[in-house]
């Protein structure tokens, strides 16, 4: 039986051929058929057995082909599979390693194609006409990229046959003539005629690209001119409908005047419409501007054109413009525009040079360990905190921080619009905790009856105090009134919760703020700080939560949201937004920024819903606004604000010794002082002394009740439960369930104190406005102060 020649491999035929295999040590190498198509090497004992049966296949795109010596090579697929075969020849043998590898490569990026295919087959098209094509072009570039890796494969084959034949003709030149000539002369002829198999293999998948780019050339080029004539026509009719769009909108502001029964609502029939003006101040004064933020709650667009036009220069006619029938105006121009924080607005005649400086903090090592290893064996009530955790200011004094950007009152005090004066109102809220970001040192626990007063009249016009007016739960009362026809009152207690990671701290109690003009009364609530990293890491501070900031004489309310903090967050940090809605829900300011750098209000032209929609299904409200106005900006930190507890102007202050201020005062309480100072082993002894004269002073006021009777609606506590209340609540690592017991509830602290004490200067009253029960200011103080006075004063340091 004669054998049939094996054509010369090319990429992508189907290749056949007799070969030597092994079977075993008995047989043997035996002759077998084997046939090589898409990327599986089969076998046969007979060309017959083709048709029905297959002795054996095996997978290219994971095996590995090797060379063991001439004639011989073996083919595995990693253990399961392993062909040993010998090929007649070197020649043959060459012919099959070069099928192989070439089968291999294609059968590999099959198996590639094969896992990304699934994307491609279901992905919907446009039309059935751009599917097509974009099939068609990915089975092209398949096609192709399959031709360009048969290059790469046959390319590797060329230079590994080129220089096995250098080597032979090398060899060749230094032979001496005889019997090994011929030898060596057999050797050059084999390894030039794979040399030659290999490179018709190349020039054969040379020729199949070239053919195959060639084809697909013209057609690609036609579809390129295609898209680009497709292109022009598309530009060409956006801009006839953008000319169209235009001349038909200054067609209707020319031509077109609504009587004042059939107008816009947002138009006032006093106002006329502007009439048909030059191109190029329409350009000037239609301004376009970026949207804010995208919130939950809402979104924000650029206003129409021609809202723009009507919030130019006029400032005064606006309020008829934009059809405000209650008399309110917007915001304006001049008083927003103005940075309320800078040099000019802030530029006083200091009566007092204030001190700009205080010691540098101290850099002493706080082991919590070692504090907890002494606290071994001690009663829970002799446990004293360390000042470390501490910074050199009372929380009477961080109460008073509130009023540093009082400026937002004073303006808001001279507006006409309610509306208005809420967005400042608001404003003045969120900046209250511009101070916090850094400061994670926590305040003295004041003492019972302790206070700070804080006299700016004559720099910025205000003067405040604050007295601590229950210890269990503990809560402060501040009032503060200004000559610029405001005043601000408060009452709040904190309640906190541990979780492990973090300090929840939830201030309890409303803030207030009335308006003599205008008898425009405020309230509103805190949110919540909370404290990351307590046990491990940096200490860091975030505030989340919403406030409702109402006006409770016409009904006005901005509702704000403090976006916690979030990893994954695509939003700025530290994120604040709000609505400035009147009594009827309509939306007329929208607020913007964070609580840390600044606050931006934007007037609301037009709102709607059907934005896309939100986490809970429902559709956002669309506001269309005019351009922000700053509202709002941080003060930058004095210069070395890291060494001295990351204190601000006014914060730097606060504990300066000032005559003639109330024994009382946080000012002269000692252990503070000596921390400021820097003295903070003498401020943890000075600091456990306070303590212990505060429980002392405890006892015996409940002593004292319990001898002339207590009322009836009073709760008491038990003596040992207070000493212990007044040892932890000034730690900042309280177990939860240490706090149920501690810290106070709304209930509680809505349904009266548990204490007999009465404040010096604030009594207990039933709110008008809240119905909250709450600490106002009876007077007396600064009346005390100008006489001298403080005979009635404790004596509480």
């Amino acid at each position: 039986m004669s054998e049939p020649k094996a054509p010369t491999p090319a990429p992508g035929d189907t290749y056949k051929g007799w070969l030597f295999k092994w079977t075993n040590y008995i047989k043997g190498y035996q002759r077998r058929w084997f046939v090589l198509s898409n990327g599986l090497l089969s076998y046969y004992r007979t060309q017959a057995e083709m048709g029905h049966t297959c002795r054996g296949t095996i997978n290219l795109a994971t095996a590995n082909i090797a060379v063991e010596d001439s004639c011989n090579f073996v083919i595995s697929n990693g253990g399961t599979q392993t062909y040993h075969l010998k090929a007649s020849s070197e020649v043959e043998r060459q012919r099959w390693i070069t099928a192989l590898e070439l089968a291999k490569a294609k059968a590999f990026r099959m198996q590639a194609e094969s896992d990304d295919s699934g994307d491609d087959s279901t992905s919907p098209g446009g039309g059935q006409g751009s599917g097509s094509r974009n099939s068609e072009v990915q089975s092209t570039l398949r096609t192709l990229g399959s031709k360009v890796e048969d290059l790469s494969t046959c390319n590797d084959l060329i230079a590994k046959h080129g220089s096995a034949l250098q080597r032979s003709l090398s060899e060749l030149e230094g032979v001496r003539l005889g019997g090994e000539t011929s030898e060596k002369i057999r050797q050059v002829t084999e390894r030039a005629t794979l040399f030659r198999i290999t490179s018709n293999a190349m020039i054969n998948a040379c020729r199949d690209f070239l053919a195959l780019a060639q084809a697909h050339s013209k057609r690609w080029q036609k579809a390129l001119q295609a898209e680009r004539e497709q292109r022009v026509r598309l530009e060409e009719t956006l801009e006839q409908l953008a000319k169209q769009h235009n001349h038909l909108e200054r067609a209707f502001r020319g031509a077109t005047v609504l009587p004042s029964s059939q107008s816009n609502p947002a138009i006032d029939s006093k106002g006329p419409v502007p009439v048909k003006g030059d191109v190029s101040d329409e350009d000037e004064e239609n301004e376009f501007f970026d949207a804010c933020e995208d919130v939950q709650e809402f979104i924000t667009v650029p206003a129409d054109p021609k809202y723009h036009r009507r919030s130019g220069s006029n400032v005064s006619g606006i309020s008829s413009e934009l059809g405000m029938d209650d008399g309110t105006t917007s915001l304006d121009e001049q008083s927003l525009g103005s940075n309320p924080e800078s040099p000019q607005s802030r530029e006083v005649v200091p009566v007092r040079k204030r001190r700009s400086r205080i010691p540098d903090k101290p850099n002493y090592s706080l082991n919590l360990w070692s504090i907890m290893k002494n606290c071994i064996g001690k009663e829970l009530s002799k446990i004293p905190m360390p000042v470390n955790f501490n910074e050199p200011l009372s929380m009477l004094q961080r109460l008073s921080e509130d009023l540093e950007y009082y400026e937002l009152l004073d303006r808001g005090a001279k507006c006409q619009s309610s509306l208005e004066q809420m967005c400042y109102v608001a404003a003045f809220t969120v900046s209250s905790y511009s101070t916090t970001v850094h400061r994670t040192g926590k305040p003295f626990n004041p003492l019972l009856g302790e206070t700070f007063e804080l006299d700016r009249v004559q720099e910025s016009g205000y003067r405040s105090l604050c007295e601590q007016v229950s210890h269990h739960p503990p809560a402060a009362a501040h009032h503060a009134i200004s000559e610029r026809g405001w005043t601000l009152r408060q009452e709040i207690a904190l309640a906190s919760k541990f979780r492990g990671k973090y300090l929840s701290i939830m201030p309890l109690g409303s803030i207030h703020c009335i308006f003599e003009k205008s008898n425009n009364h405020y309230t509103w609530k805190k949110v919540t700080t909370t404290v990351h990293n307590i046990i491990v890491g940096k200490l860091w501070i975030d505030q989340s939560g919403e406030i409702d900031v109402v006006n409770h004489r016409t009904g006005d309310r901005c509702h704000l949201k403090f976006a916690p903090y979030s990893y994954f967050s695509r939003d700025v940090a530290r994120k604040v937004t709000g609505v400035v809605t009147d009594k009827d829900g309509k939306a007329h300011y929208v607020l913007s920024g964070t609580w840390d750098e600044k606050m931006e209000c934007s007037r609301v032209m037009q709102s709607s819903r059907g934005g896309e929609n939100g986490t809970d299904g429902r559709q956002k409200t669309v506001y269309q606004t005019l351009k922000a106005k700053e509202l709002w900006r941080k003060t930058p930190l004095p210069e070395g604000a890291e060494n001295m507890y990351y204190f601000s102007t006014l914060a730097l202050t606060l504990n300066e010794p000032e005559e003639g201020v109330a024994p009382t005062d946080s000012r002269r309480r000692p252990d503070q002082r000596l921390m400021e100072q820097g003295r903070w082993e003498e401020a943890n002894a000075e600091k456990q002394r306070l303590e212990e004269k505060q429980r002392t002073v405890r006892r015996e006021r409940e002593r004292e009740a319990n001898h002339n009777g207590s009322p009836a609606e009073e709760v008491k506590e038990p003596a040992d439960k207070a000493l212990i209340e007044d040892s932890i609540s000034d730690s900042p690592l309280k177990t939860e369930e240490v706090e149920i017991a501690s810290e106070p509830s709304e209930t509680t602290y809505k349904s009266g104190h548990q204490d007999n004490y009465k404040p010096m200067w604030f009594e207990r009253q039933v709110d008008p406005r809240t119905g909250e029960p709450t600490h106002i200011y009876r007077g007396g103080y600064w009346e005390a102060k100008e006489q001298g006075n403080w005979d009635s004063c404790p004596d509480i340091f």
